[in-house]
């Protein structure tokens, strides 16, 4: 007993010494009653209350309160119970359309792509292609928008309160998004299914430009890369949306809004690396050939950088990029890496997208780093440009290596995938002498074979041998990590 409950004893037998007991069944009362304080506090907190609950004649009532779950809550998270808010305007729905139109599923995905105002004529036979339109409530009237500076992020912010009026049933994430994202649907459902929905999530991520965040807040989730809320988010955000902009007028983000509102009801972001703001301008193969260790889950920016895949369009690229998405998105991006030992080359796979090789044996540490082939988001800021490291472009032969683009991919078998790669352009450079001239000029393709699904191990990569290559293409095996097995 401690000694907090022992003076608590020591004091009520003082107090109670001093009562006149009249009788012995008074005596046996007092007692009974000490013992059941003694007990009461002896015990654990939940050991206690169901032994006091079980002798005293009134229930205990100091449950601790909680959002009650919904009807359903055992069964898993899957697609239906998600719905997308995608916001957009009338004047930039028609070049962006294919990139959503690229993730989005008609019959399945539920959500609504939000206007600025109605769409014009030619847009009015809506595709069922595209996901339901509707137009932001028009608050031109709103006294408060006197005092504010620039009414399109108070469009966006509300946006997340329409979506909420539209009454879908058996909600359990909003999750929103601008029109020049594309999602990967897939990932989100298994990364999101995770979470407890009935608690408070708000989930996105920082951006990868590091002006983005000193200038807003390294603490909130970017809107363009998508963020997802859970229900009882929004539930309360239904309530308290308009009263947070009224205190805070002077804001011009809405990305900025939503975070200081959520931090004013004591909710905090949750990083998930998957979602990608691409504050990036330019090549952005360097970053996606070296993806985090994590599902992608979205990519914003779209028309801000190149094509991602050369000699293609941004609308082609992006459904170039959908056809390994559609068979295992699970697997999309992610990083593998291996040795060729007899030529002395490294090979890095981001599957779905890229193959390279490496002139030399370099530690994976090395390879996991973005080659730098893109360009900050704004001009003539100073370092640090970004969230992460990052590897310089250099013209050594040792260090760059032979790019290869998705060209292709097929059934190797009943339960293995290849994909192929196809050379981007041939390399100018001598071959590396520290790896013995190996040159890799040669192969013109790379063959990746892989399950087909990925085996996941929470916090590793897959692992991979080099099969053989020819004269001109070199042949890949993924499959999962031994036990102990290092690779360097």
């Amino acid at each position: 007993m401690s000694t907090e409950m022992s003076l608590c004893y020591s004091a009520m037998k003082q107090k109670l010494s001093h009562l006149s007991l009249g009788s012995s069944r008074r005596s046996v009362a007092i007692s009974g009653l000490l013992l059941l304080l003694f007990y009461t506090f002896s015990f654990n907190y939940h050991t206690s209350q169901s032994l006091v609950a079980s002798y005293l004649p009134f229930r205990l009532s100091w449950q601790l309160s909680g959002p009650s779950p919904s009807p359903g809550t055992d069964t898993p998270t899957n697609i239906s119970h998600l719905v997308f808010g995608i916001v957009g305007t009338v004047n930039t729905w028609n070049r962006r359309r294919p990139y959503v139109e690229s993730w989005w599923r008609p019959n399945v995905t539920r959500g609504y792509l939000f206007l600025d105002r109605a769409p014009s004529k030619e847009l009015r036979e809506w595709p069922p292609s595209s996901p339901p339109v509707r137009v932001n409530e028009d608050i031109t009237r709103w006294g408060v928008l006197r005092r504010v500076r620039n009414r399109v992020p108070i469009r966006i912010f509300r946006t997340i309160l329409e979506m909420f009026r539209q009454g879908d049933k058996d909600v359990r994430w909003y999750v929103m998004a601008d029109d020049d994202t594309v999602l990967f649907v897939d990932n989100l459902v298994e990364v999101l299914s995770r979470y407890d929905h009935t608690k408070y999530y708000y989930i996105g991520s920082s951006s990868e430009f590091f002006m983005s965040n000193f200038l807003l807040s390294f603490e909130m989730a970017f809107g363009g890369a998508g963020y997802a809320l859970s229900y009882p988010v929004v539930e309360m955000l239904a309530t308290e949306l308009d009263a947070c902009i009224k205190r805070n007028p002077w804001l011009y983000s809405s990305d900025i809004m939503l975070h200081i509102c959520l931090t004013d009801h004591g909710i905090s972001l949750t990083q998930e690396r998957g979602f990608h703001q691409v504050d990036f301008h330019g090549d952005i193969s360097g970053f996606l050939s070296a993806h985090p260790q994590s599902p992608v889950l979205s990519l914003h920016h779209i028309d801000a950088i190149d094509p991602i895949f050369p000699s293609m369009n941004h609308s082609e690229a992006i459904n170039q990029l959908m056809k390994p998405a559609q068979v295992d998105q699970s697997r999309l991006l992610q990083q593998t890496i291996c040795y060729h030992r007899e030529r002395k080359w490294s090979i890095s796979v981001s599957w779905g997208y890229s193959a390279h090789i490496y002139e030399n044996i370099l530690s994976r540490s090395f390879l996991r780093r973005p080659m730098e082939t893109f360009k900050p988001w704004m001009k003539r800021v100073k370092p640090p440009l970004y969230m992460f490291n990052t590897r310089i472009l250099e013209n050594n032969p040792c260090i760059v290596p032979h790019v290869f683009f998705l060209k292709s991919m097929e059934n190797a078998s009943c339960d293995e995938i290849v994909t192929t790669y196809t050379r981007a352009s041939k390399s100018r450079l001598p071959s590396c002498a520290l790896g013995g001239n190996h040159s890799a000029n040669p192969i013109s393709r790379v063959q990746v074979f892989s399950p087909r699904r990925r085996h996941i191990e929470a916090g590793r990569m897959e692992c991979c041998d080099v099969l053989a290559d020819n004269q001109n293409t070199t042949k890949v095996r993924l499959r999962p990590c031994m036990f102990g097995e290092v690779i360097a």
